[in-house]
């Protein structure tokens, strides 16, 4: 359960306040996973005295939940950042804390302390649950903090949570990932996988429910290789689909890896799970998806969606792709637009390859110049809007 020292910090930081309500700003850039993360913030900082604002200039307290997956989001991030330089300025004892997946990687942290000298505080993902410990170091010594810890394995319970209003929730049954596909950061800064006890999981459902929530979204690195005490995925739906209430359940993310005909059957029987799946297949190549370290091939990947389509008919089917790998070929890209054409996905997440420091594929040779991928991502774009025009007028 949730350190009751934290919660002690938590009264102290409430107790600086005296008889104010200082106003936080909480910003989050990245995944659904960061998305349940800022609840946990602004729950932290409710209880430790903070109002919740929309506006930056008025905040007293701004805290950026950052993003690493792509250097897009990392650019965009530090773009903003510099731009608070103004809010502070203009309001003389506003503070700056960056945490989430960014602060983790080192290379950020010192971007960040050479650059950035505006921002207070950095912390990553481990730290999230001293939250209350470190906010208190900041306000009682002031001064730049820049925390670094690695993962404990652990997963807490009882954290203070901020939800939006119902009847919407996200709702983390794992945390970690053990894929470590070769382009992604998301293992080092997030940590090996662990999953949620099932009772647990269901207990805050159950709440939720009763409170007026109608729509669940489970979260994970990889959903689908959940395994809390035994219980793998399928069976935590099924235990799921007996609680009572009338609600909505879907999922994300999925790994094909992990996807089996078994999963897709207890979607299929399960009349609260929605008839819709994210599984990123993310390329058309076996030697692509081999240098990726995937796990599965194309011709797999296929058969999978054949048979969820099958015991789910009118299934609403989207997938993650990446153009550009390191060392992809012209006939190897070409593989992947034909992938894109026999499935016949409803959408698609398209991404250019963005080399992350520390994963294997930044070493990997990358001969193909970014004006090409840049041709062969409007290609691939035109297919899939194509494809997605030709779905909406049959089902029309």
């Amino acid at each position: 359960m949730y350190d009751a020292t934290q919660r002690d910090y938590m009264d102290k930081v409430a107790a600086l306040h005296g008889t104010r309500t200082p106003l936080a700003f909480v910003d989050t850039y990245g995944c659904q996973q960061n998305e349940a993360d800022s609840e946990v913030l602004r729950g932290m900082l409710t209880e430790m005295g903070y109002a919740m604002t929309a506006d930056e200039w008025e905040a007293d307290l701004l805290v950026l939940n950052t993003c690493a997956v792509r250097e897009h989001a990392e650019q965009r991030l530090l773009g903003n950042v510099g731009a608070l330089t103004h809010t502070k300025k203009a309001k003389k004892s506003q503070l700056l804390v960056l945490c989430g997946c960014m602060m983790q990687l080192p290379h950020a942290i010192e971007k960040v302390k050479q650059s950035y000298r505006h921002v207070d505080l950095t912390f990553g993902p481990p730290l999230l649950p001293k939250f209350p410990e470190l906010l208190w170091q900041l306000l009682s010594e002031r001064g730049r903090f820049y925390f670094h810890a690695e993962h404990t394995g652990e997963i807490l319970e009882g954290m203070p949570i901020l939800r939006g209003d119902p009847p919407h929730a996200w709702m983390p049954i794992m945390a970690g990932c053990d894929n470590f596909c070769t382009y992604c950061i998301v293992p080092y800064v997030r940590g090996r996988e662990r999953s949620r006890a099932p009772e647990d999981i269901l207990r805050e459902m159950r709440a939720l429910a009763d409170s007026g929530y109608t729509e669940f979204t489970l979260l994970g690195q990889n959903v689908n290789s959940y395994d809390g005490n035994g219980l793998d995925f399928s069976g935590l739906l099924r235990e799921i689909e007996k609680l009572p209430g009338d609600f909505t359940l879907t999922f994300m993310t999925s790994h094909p890896k992990d996807a089996t005909k078994q999963l897709f059957d207890t979607m299929a029987d399960c009349r609260k799970v929605k008839r819709q799946l994210h599984l990123p297949f993310q390329a058309g190549s076996d030697r692509v998806l081999a240098a990726m370290n995937r796990g599965y091939t194309a011709a797999h990947y296929i058969e999978l969606i054949r048979y969820a389509r099958r015991v789910m008919p009118g299934l609403h089917l989207t997938s993650d792709v990446i153009v550009g790998f390191p060392g992809e070929t012209e006939a190897e890209f070409e593989e992947t637009l034909a992938l894109i054409e026999r499935v016949g996905f409803d959408n698609l997440f398209t991404f250019i390859y963005s080399p992350r420091a520390g994963t294997p594929a930044a070493e990997m040779d990358d001969p193909v110049p970014p004006g090409l991928k840049r041709e062969w991502m409007a290609r691939l774009l035109a297919v899939q809007k194509r494809v997605s025009q030709e779905k909406q007028s049959e089902g029309a």
